[in-house]
């Protein structure tokens, strides 16, 4: 599912954004799920980063789009963020809070299509590096790369990454399947690892970056050897 935003003070104007949305969702079957609000200040009380996609009139009686941009990239830097606007002269300013791209008013639709592909695209890529999950009711993304290793005790996960810890309720299993190709192992039942931060393999363990050391089950030792030797880009000897 896809999370847009519509910030537009125009009933007129944003019914047209909903219009083009919902067309531009039933021709890709996309599933969104289409929030709207009528100035910048509606967005930023109480924002929560659920968001995937921003659309940004930029001139709003209260709190403007670029006003709202900022504020939100104090704790959003992921969404993505398309200014709306009849002034193109404003649209540098996008750059400051590191919007994709801005569109001109009237809004065609082919334009818009033109920019949620785009938008997309990016999120696909994005997607592909991070991982995504519910912690204390607020979804949270995590960088992939920064996941030292994640582990399961009783019906929760605990994400241990190079700078933190994060619990959630969850299993390995479903983790496991999401993480799959990905550059990931199951080293023992408890432990999922990222094999890029596996630094030394001992006789029933592996030592992770931080100095930790986790148990390697008898059963997966041979496929856990396979997988780091595929990740690192050799074979095991």
């Amino acid at each position: 599912m896809i999370r847009i935003g519509i910030v537009e003070d125009d009933p007129t104007a944003r019914d047209v954004l909903v219009g083009h949305l919902r067309r531009y969702a039933a021709e890709r079957r996309l599933e969104v799920d289409l929030r709207t609000f009528a100035d910048g200040a509606q967005l930023i009380d109480g924002y929560r980063a659920d968001y995937d996609i921003l659309l940004l009139d930029i001139e709003m009686p209260e709190v403007g789009g670029l006003e709202a941009a900022h504020h939100i990239r104090e704790t959003d830097p992921d969404v993505i963020i398309v200014f709306v606007t009849n002034m193109a002269q404003y649209a540098i300013k996008g750059y400051e809070v590191d919007a994709l791209s801005f569109l001109l008013k009237p809004v065609h639709y082919f334009s818009l299509e033109h920019e949620l592909d785009r938008s997309i695209g990016r999120l696909r890529t994005r997607d592909d590096q991070t991982l995504v999950v519910n912690v204390a009711g607020a979804l949270t993304r995590i960088d992939l790369a920064d996941i030292v290793y994640l582990e399961s005790i009783r019906h929760r996960i605990i994400v241990h990454t190079r700078g933190s810890e994060l619990s959630f309720t969850g299993t390995l299993k479903v983790l496991e399947a999401e993480l799959d190709g990905k550059g990931f192992y199951r080293c023992n039942n408890p432990y999922l690892v990222n094999l890029r931060h596996v630094r030394s393999v001992q006789p029933t363990t592996c030592t992770m970056t931080g100095g930790v050391e986790l148990q390697v089950s008898r059963p997966r030792k041979r496929g856990f050897m396979d997988a780091l030797a595929d990740h690192m880009g050799g074979s095991r000897q």
